[in-house]
């Protein structure tokens, strides 16, 4: 009786977890969804603004100096270091203690953060042409864009210093399960941007885009003040460098800045540095394939992956691995079962959803060209992206840093490999190529090493059977998608709406037949749920 009971215990702390991964997954989720879908707009005001010009190309370059510093910092903290820590000490020490970590860490990250701007901001002009060294070298205007990506760099510093804070609050809310303000956050920051391009610049160019992704950074960060407050944080101006959670939150942070800094590599080495030398309207053009196909990595692996974190380390800190490494498969089951279907029908229909995302305004058919090119091979990176998101936190829940980080290291090596040896052949797609195959490299490798960490190869072998399964539907409704996009006419303004759309709905609904045939558990899970809200109750 003890043994069940324990048994009976243990099943309900897992059915209660997995109730509040599903609502904070759902919240995450909308946030996600309404932020891409935004993202989705900012892109096409962007691209109706100034289509892939030449200026465009220098705020890219221009855009890529304050994220860095934004990533790096804010999100290494965040993303594997600061919540494990956190939770720990307030489950275990009390408010006091955790608030104290907090306090600490905030003021550090934000004095860093400042301290790195200045430094870019001094530096830009040696920056910007190592970034992008090719920058308008082909049509005799390298000074005049570097220069106006040096201006645009400057203006844009001031974005990761507001980041650096509202990102900390983000971390901190997530730890203690509050998803809404910091899912609400991101599609503020959008709209920033958007009033840039829509607004700002007829008067002002691209620096009016500069502008907005300033006002957009403070939005971002206003949003989330009153969830520190409803939590009464008590905030004190710390910089103790010596305090021992602190420090351990610099130990996991350590590698995550190298992982970070190496991902964000890996992102400015095929969209800047070699599109940069493949010449005018690569950036923009890969920087805007890049957008769309991020779309379903977003929703998927990084909505799911941001809300499951905060209950890996609380099963970590309880003890609990077998309840962390089932949250872990279940995760990443439901990831796969919406990104594969998503990448293969993305590729099928890249040129008519360029079209239907951006062929408008400035953005003409010779842009969709090159950035529906580079959409259907940077589709084939959408899974495994995906997929990295659930596994590398798998490991940060177990306080291992590292291992995803030197994947991520190997990663970059094997991009700049090939993006070495095939930018001047083939141009954008063979930059496309290069990321995606570093993607399922990484992913590949990550999954295999938290499989022997772990021990468990059950776990895998399973989510190995189910994969297959959710590939076969999608593989069904790839051949599908290929029969009967030939009969559509040949993508104009207007029929290209109907092919995304018509075609998009046809091939969901083979996916969702075939996997129902092939009893794919998320969708007999999906159903079930659905099933007893219809049921009456008693």
């Amino acid at each position: 009786m003890p043994r069940m009971a324990a048994e009976g215990s243990s099943e309900g702390r897992l059915d209660g977890a997995r109730q509040g991964l599903a609502i904070a997954a759902a919240i995450v989720a909308f946030g996600f969804l309404g932020s891409r879908l935004l993202g989705v707009v900012r892109t096409a005001a962007i691209a109706d603004a100034f289509g892939a010009s030449p200026e465009l190309d220098a705020y890219w370059v221009a855009f890529r100096v304050p994220d860095l510093i934004f990533q790096v910092l804010a999100g290494a903290t965040l993303g594997s270091a600061f919540i494990p820590v956190f939770t720990r000490l307030y489950r275990r020490e009390g408010t006091e203690s955790a608030w104290r970590l907090a306090s600490n860490v905030l003021t550090i990250v934000f004095v860093a953060t400042a301290l790195l701007c200045l430094i870019a901001l001094a530096l830009a002009p040696w920056l910007v042409p190592l970034f992008a060294p090719g920058l308008g070298d082909d049509i005799g205007r390298g000074d005049e864009l570097t220069s106006e990506a040096v201006k645009l760099t400057r203006i844009m510093l001031l974005s990761p210093l507001l980041l650096s804070v509202s990102g900390m609050i983000t971390g901190i809310l997530n730890a203690r399960q509050h998803f809404f303000l910091p899912a609400l956050a991101p599609s503020l920051y959008n709209i920033g941007i958007i009033v840039g391009a829509l607004a700002l610049a007829g008067r002002f160019g691209v620096e009016g885009l500069a502008i907005g992704v300033v006002a957009g950074s403070a939005a971002h960060l206003v949003i989330q003040i009153p969830g520190l407050v409803r939590e009464r944080m008590r905030y004190g101006f710390r910089l103790n460098l010596g305090d021992a959670p602190t420090l351990e939150v610099a130990r996991l942070m350590a590698p995550r800045v190298l992982g970070l800094a190496a991902a964000q590599a890996n992102f400015v080495v095929t969209t800047t540095f070699f599109a940069s030398k493949v010449g005018t309207s690569a950036i923009s053009g890969l920087t805007f394939a890049w957008l769309i196909a991020s779309l379903p990595v977003a929703l998927f692996g990084i909505a799911l992956s941001t809300a499951a974190f905060p209950t890996l380390a609380e099963h970590e800190a309880a003890g609990d691995r077998r309840s962390l490494l089932e949250t872990v498969s279940r995760v990443l089951r439901t990831i796969l079962f919406f990104s594969i279907p998503a990448a293969l029908g993305l590729a099928f229909l890249r040129e008519p959803a360029t079209m239907v995302l951006l062929e408008r305004g400035a953005f003409g058919a010779s842009d969709t060209a090159i950035t529906s090119a580079a959409l259907g091979f940077l589709c084939l990176s959408i899974v495994p992206q995906a997929a990295i998101e659930i596994h590398s936190r798998g490991f940060y829940a177990l306080g291992d840093t590292r291992t995803p980080v030197l994947l991520t290291v190997g990663a970059v090596v094997v991009n700049i490999v090939l993006s070495t040896i095939l930018w001047e052949r083939y141009g954008v797609e063979g930059l496309a190529i290069s990321l995606s195959v570093a993607s399922w490299l990484e992913w590949i490798f990550l999954y295999w090493l938290y499989a022997r960490r772990t021990g468990s190869a059950a776990d895998a072998f399973r989510d190995l059977h189910a994969i297959a399964r959710i590939a076969a539907a999608a593989a069904a409704m790839a051949l599908f998608l290929g029969l009967v996009l030939p009969t559509f006419d040949e993508p104009g303004s207007a029929a290209a709406w109907v092919t995304v759309f018509a075609a998009a709905i046809a091939g969901l609904a083979v996916y969702l037949g075939v996997a129902i045939l092939l009893r794919v558990e998320e969708v007999d899970e999906a159903r079930s749920r659905l099933l007893s809200l219809l049921r009456p109750r008693e």
